[in-house]
């Protein structure tokens, strides 16, 4: 599985679903993207179908997940979590595949 999502994220994501009246099959795509301070982005979006020819999907704490294969390669053995702090809150990536990472988070280099 390239990535992975936490308890706490699948119900982050599950609750951004029901409060934004998506349908309930709606799925979380995460992806890499050029950008950021670092060189890649990360990327989370909803979706309603994944491609089957660019696509790969799993499904992590009931939660199906789309990850484009350019991105796998980038993404292997991530994990999203969710953080709510007094200074911030989102989504956070732990990738092992980082070799430089942003202050913010949101950003690496492979």
């Amino acid at each position: 599985m390239a990535v992975a999502l936490t308890e706490k994220a699948a119900a982050e994501f599950r609750r951004a679903v029901e409060t934004g009246k998506f349908d309930p099959s709606t799925m979380l795509r995460v992806g890499v993207t050029g950008g950021g301070c670092s060189g890649f982005q990360y990327s989370l979006n909803f979706e309603q179908k994944a491609n089957e020819e660019t696509d790969s999907t799993f499904e992590c704490h009931g939660v199906k997940l789309i990850v484009d294969k350019k991105s796998a390669l980038y993404l292997d053995g991530t994990i999203v979590d969710f953080f709510e702090g007094l200074d911030r809150r989102g989504f956070v990536f732990t990738n092992p595949n980082a070799t430089k990472t942003c202050g913010c988070g949101s950003s690496f280099q492979a």
